[in-house]
Formats: C-alpha cells, structure tokens, sequence
C-alpha cells in the first residue's frame, strides 16, 4: 500500500527528520538509509515498524542535525581539512584547475559538527524512536484512507462476480434440455433415421449433463465473493488471507471453463461469463496487494 509520512522532532541536541516512503509489496520489505551515528539504532527502528506496518516496501530516511555547542565551532573541522586536501592532491594529480566549493563541502553528512561528542545519548535514541512512532501513525492513516477506497472497490467486484455467477446458473438450468436435444440430433444422423429409445436418450443426456454440471463451481465461486466481502469488512490483517481465497476463487472460474464444451451455444454463453469472472477476480488480485 502506498503512503509517505515525514516527521520534524527538534530537541536540545539538534533535529531530527525521519521520512517513510511505502509502496505496494506482498510482504514486509524495510531498507534503511541513516546517518552513520544512527546506525546502531536500525534494530530498534525496525521493531517500532513492524508494530504499525505489516506490509509493504518501505523506504526510511532520517538525518540528525547536530546543534551547535556554546563555544564549539559548529563546523567537522577535521573532516572539511581531510576534503581540501584531497580535493586538492586529485586537482594536482590530474592537473586540474579549480576550486572546491565550500556550499558542496558543508553539505556533507558529518561536516556540520563538532568531532567531538559524537556518541549517541540515550535523548538522541529515544527522540529518533519517537520520531519513528509518529511518522508509522501517520503514514497509516495515509494508507487507511487508500484502503478503505480500495476495499469499496472490491466490494463493487465481488458483487459483478455474484451477478455472473447467477446468469451462469440459469443458463445451467437448461443443460439437460440442451444436452437432450444435442445428443438425439447426432444419433439420427449417425443412425439414419433408426428409432431411438427415448428413455437410453434421457439416460445419456443426463449423464453427459452431470459429466458437465458447474453447479457445485458456482455455489462455491459464490461463497468465496461473500468470504471476500466479509473480510473487506472486517479488522485486522487481510492481505494474505485474500491471497490464500482468491487462489480459491480463480481455481473455480477454471473449472468452469474446462466444463463447458458440451454445451453448445450454452456453454459459449458460460465461457463468456466465466472469462469475466476471471477477469474480476484478477482485478481484485492486482488491488489486494495494497491491502494489509
């Protein structure tokens, strides 16, 4: 599920901005991008995480910047001599003209700030941690609203799928009828005109008829749409679970097809509305993936 959420904390020590970005993943798939001085927090970051979100591919993004201490040069000074010198021995190397740029330089992660006091407080963790609670608030409520647009969605679907699904079960109503009919017509041109047992004529009709019947498919094709409702409507994690019913829901729009082909115009009709059934169900794949 998409979202992003960024979060400003400002504390004695400096500020902190932390970003996540989340789009649409089966599972749970976090990549870090901090700061060297925070990287000893990834472990703890991860667990506020995973608290909030369960899946989705998510990208977090924090920078700390140090506030200036009361008679400390705010400045990495031995960082921004480390930088000269070698922008100046690769100048001379490659004999190069030119000169560094000091806005360039400055904007390097760690330039701003002391040498000194480079360790993490425990303020400094804690505040990222909050940091980190907050932006997962927000960003969910990002993704809820999606969500809920997304579910009415495949509510819509299912519904479509119903309706399908209640035209096929009429047209099966006439199968026998159709199968009946179907059958004797081969038989008198075969037999040339021979008379038939109208009662063995039943008998194969309906066997052909019961070879073929989706009765069962639709029942169950129907069952799995309201399951798909009922969870929609729900609390909860459901991503996985649709996954596991729409698998369900895709098998018997297949079995469907593969029983239609003697039904003659009948079952072009069924193919037809089993294939947009199919269709449906592929649909409301594709949007269950920005489901949690």
């Amino acid at each position: 599920m998409t979202g992003f959420a960024r979060v400003r904390k400002a504390i004695p020590e400096g500020e902190i901005v932390l970003s996540l970005k989340s789009v649409n993943h089966r599972g749970l798939d976090l990549h870090f991008h901090l700061p060297a001085e925070l990287d000893a927090l990834e472990s703890g970051l991860r667990g506020v995480i995973r608290q909030g979100v369960a899946r989705g591919h998510v990208q977090i993004h924090i920078s700390f910047t140090r506030a200036a201490a009361a008679g400390k040069p705010p400045v990495n000074w031995a960082m921004l001599d480390t930088y000269l010198q070698v922008f100046a021995g690769a100048a001379a190397h490659y004999h190069l003209e030119g000169k560094p740029d000091l806005n360039s330089a400055l904007r390097i992660p760690g330039m701003l700030g002391s040498t000194e006091d480079q360790d993490l407080g425990e303020d400094v963790a804690k505040a990222v941690l909050e940091a980190a609670a907050e932006a997962v608030e927000t960003l969910n409520a990002v993704r809820r609203r999606e969500g809920e647009s997304t579910a009415e969605e495949m509510r819509q679907r299912c519904q479509s799928i119903c309706g399908l699904v209640a035209r096929m079960e009429e047209i099966r109503e006439g199968a026998v009828p159709a199968f009946h009919k179907r059958l004797k017509d081969r038989l008198t041109d075969l037999l040339n005109s021979v008379a038939i047992d109208p009662q063995r004529l039943a008998q194969e009709a309906a066997l052909l008829a019961d070879r073929s019947d989706i009765s069962e498919e639709l029942v169950r094709l129907r069952t799995h749409a309201v399951q798909l409702e009922a969870m929609l409507a729900g609390e909860g994690e459901v991503g996985k679970r649709l996954d596991f019913l729409l698998q369900e829901m895709n098998r018997e729009a297949n079995t469907v097809l593969s029983k239609t082909g003697g039904l003659g115009d009948l079952g072009l009709t069924i193919t037809e509305l089993a294939l947009a059934a199919k269709s449906e169900i592929d649909k409301i794949r594709e949007q269950s993936l920005n489901l949690e």
